[in-house]
């Protein structure tokens, strides 16, 4: 029997995580950075520049791309950069190339104002980072005529290394109060845990969607108390919204003009999994639990997905 051959294009906060779980059940990994020479490859891991992937994409039997499209106003705005890339290589790797994996995120659903949407809820992306993210979806569905492509739609991400534990502990930690606006995350390790049981069912060639969010919609300042209590220590003073919206970044603040729920319960039966850390609480008690035992992570581990 073949050994399955994970490529990973972004060895980053999430890629990692994937390629620690892929090696953890005798998946071969081979992962991509842009800068190769400067990032610690996971252990069991194949770490090469993202310009030298080209061969090892006729050899892989499966391929996840975490990085986002460009929004920097260049000639690649809004292009899948893996895609761009290596589109000719990937149509070209089937059958040998079964899958591939994309992350994008939930924010293709846009403003619900606060409602719930599910795997078969139209998109409807608002924030241009969004709209970037559905053409790149659209894009990799494109391969579903000879791969079998599955697409994750991504909450906010969560983890060692990148909680609101590490925000209060450095003293930048926030209690923003916006009532009935909730926020959805997924940990890190259910997000890795995902993909591999997507990988694991060998499914025909064609598309699928799965939404990445616990099962708690939660306001950010409930999430804030909580940690806060972990940690054994007083949460910051409450600050409304609007006080809060004119000191925020653009980016900031475009984060906070839309609100949904996201259900993924359809996601997990169809995965055949449940959730680790099925809302924010199990999450900041493991990390916390973890960080006692083995140490906090080294900040150099903490990229982008």
């Amino acid at each position: 029997m073949t050994i399955p051959h994970l490529l990973i294009f972004g060895l980053g906060y999430s890629g990692r995580a994937v390629a620690r779980a892929a090696v953890a059940r005798g998946i071969a990994v081979t992962a991509t950075s842009r800068t190769p020479g400067q990032t610690a490859p996971e252990p069991g891991v194949t770490l090469l520049a993202f310009d030298r992937a080209g061969p090892v994409i006729a050899q892989a039997t499966h391929l996840l791309a975490t990085a986002p499209p460009p929004g920097d106003g260049g000639a690649g705005e809004g292009v899948d950069p893996v895609l761009a890339a290596y589109g000719t290589e990937i149509a070209a790797a089937s059958p040998g190339l079964r899958w591939a994996g994309y992350l994008s995120t939930t924010g293709v659903y846009g403003d619900q104002g606060g409602g719930w949407v599910d795997e078969a809820t139209p998109v409807a992306p608002g924030q241009p980072r969004s709209h970037r993210r559905r053409a790149a979806e659209h894009a990799w569905a494109a391969l579903g005529d000879r791969l079998a492509v599955d697409l994750f739609r991504v909450a906010g991400i969560y983890g060692p290394g990148r909680s609101v534990l590490d925000e209060l502990r450095a003293g930048r930690g926030r209690r923003i109060i916006k009532p009935g606006h909730p926020f959805c995350r997924i940990h890190r390790d259910d997000l890795a845990a995902a993909v591999l049981a997507a990988i694991r069912q060998a499914s025909p060639p064609g598309v699928r969607v799965f939404n990445l969010a616990d099962d708690e919609p939660a306001e950010a300042a409930a999430v804030v108390e909580e940690a806060a209590r972990l940690l054994g220590i007083a949460p910051p003073p409450p600050v409304p919204f609007a006080e809060a919206q004119a000191g925020m970044s653009a980016m900031a603040q475009s984060f906070w003009q839309e609100s949904r729920r996201v259900a993924a319960a359809g996601t997990q039966a169809a995965l055949g999994i449940a959730w680790r850390y099925p809302t924010y609480r199990e999450g900041l008690r493991a990390i916390l639990q973890a960080e006692l035992e083995h140490g906090a992570p080294e900040q150099r581990d903490i990229g982008r997905a």
